[in-house]
């Protein structure tokens, strides 16, 4: 990798850590990252995604729920490399603000590194290691190609993962018929698969008026 490059991402890096020391968990998120694609590379990583029996091609998705998708979870996700200044910044506030860990601010592109190798455990070093995979992710793959691996691993709840799975566990239709609301609701699963799945908000509103 380039030096540039890593200089880089070390700059992104050092948004979320502001209010730590950051060399040592640079270290440790690069060593998390090099153990992960040494086990397996992301190239092996991508072929097991798309040899599953409900993978489905970007095009083969509704146009309405991808549209509804890139403005619920990254809006420039055609325009930035991997990472998104703008929403990490504001993510980076609001954590210092609360003092949480590192929540929120992740692009679709880290949303797949971490779907693809890492825990979702908050912290520092899985973040750094995220943004590695992410990087090397968009130098190997196109846009459309990254959105279609997102929505193939992504988790809906209910043990559904993939767009493909969930439209037909909860729908009935593939992901291509999926209308307007049926998007609304898929789209607002990803925040939380556990409480805004379809089942789960089916359930809230049948308590409501019974």
């Amino acid at each position: 990798m380039k030096v540039k490059n890593i200089l880089l991402i070390v700059l992104i890096i050092a948004l979320f850590l502001i209010p730590i020391k950051i060399v040592p968990i640079v270290i440790d998120g690069h060593t998390m990252y090099t153990s992960a694609i040494e086990k397996i590379s992301i190239e092996e990583k991508v072929d097991q995604v798309r040899s599953k029996g409900a993978f489905v091609k970007v095009d083969e998705i509704s146009d309405v729920f991808l549209e509804m998708l890139i403005q619920s979870e990254d809006q420039r996700f055609y325009e930035h490399k991997g990472f998104d200044l703008k929403s990490t910044g504001r993510a980076l506030l609001k954590n210092i603000e609360t003092g949480a860990k590192v929540e929120g601010g992740s692009s679709i592109t880290q949303q797949l590194a971490k779907n693809l190798y890492f825990s979702f455990d908050k912290t520092y070093d899985r973040k750094v290691a995220e943004l590695f995979v992410a990087y090397q992710l968009e130098k190997m793959y196109e846009k459309d190609e990254i959105l279609e691996l997102y929505l193939n691993v992504a988790y809906f709840g209910n043990g559904q993962y993939g767009i493909e799975a969930a439209s037909r566990y909860y729908y009935g239709v593939g992901a291509f018929e999926l209308n307007q609301e049926q998007s609304q609701e898929l789209v607002k699963t990803l925040k939380s698969p556990s409480l805004f799945n379809p089942n789960a908000l089916y359930i809230h509103f049948q308590g409501i008026f019974l």
